[in-house]
């Protein structure tokens, strides 16, 4: 297990994959806050101000694609590290980076490519400033 303080935010409306995702990257040193729809989501980023986020794209009320939008329009979160989270191939109509994300991993998630995708984002976002304004 790696020592790290790095924060990640796990979205995702299934309640067992985000038990699931929580309970691996916790394993590995990471420290979890989660949220259950992109609502929620967006709160938790003002308020945890996440190195990462790992998006699920279909939800119920402001999906993945929505909760992205929002963000990347505050200043605050404009180099935020995204990774949505799909088991469907809609980021083939929608590609992911022309909406703000960073990167892709489809369901059932592969634990080695999330850990390191996990490792490579929380990694380049260290060194990013952090200013004081909110994602509405």
């Amino acid at each position: 297990m790696l020592t790290s303080h790095h924060r990640i935010l796990v979205v995702d409306d299934v309640a067992d994959n985000v038990f699931l995702l929580q309970t691996v990257l916790e394993s590995e040193g990471y420290t979890v806050e989660t949220a259950l729809n992109g609502k929620s989501a967006l709160e938790k980023i003002n308020d945890t101000d996440p190195d990462l986020v790992l998006l699920d794209i279909m939800m119920p009320e402001l999906n993945g694609y929505e909760v992205t939008q929002r963000v990347r329009q505050n200043e605050r979160f404009a180099e935020l590290p995204i990774v949505f989270l799909t088991a469907h191939d809609e980021c083939e109509q929608m590609p992911y980076i022309e909406i703000g994300a960073n990167d892709l991993i489809r369901k059932p998630v592969d634990f080695d490519e999330l850990l390191d995708k996990v490792a490579k984002y929380t990694h380049a976002y260290l060194s990013s400033a952090h200013s004081y304004s909110s994602v509405s």
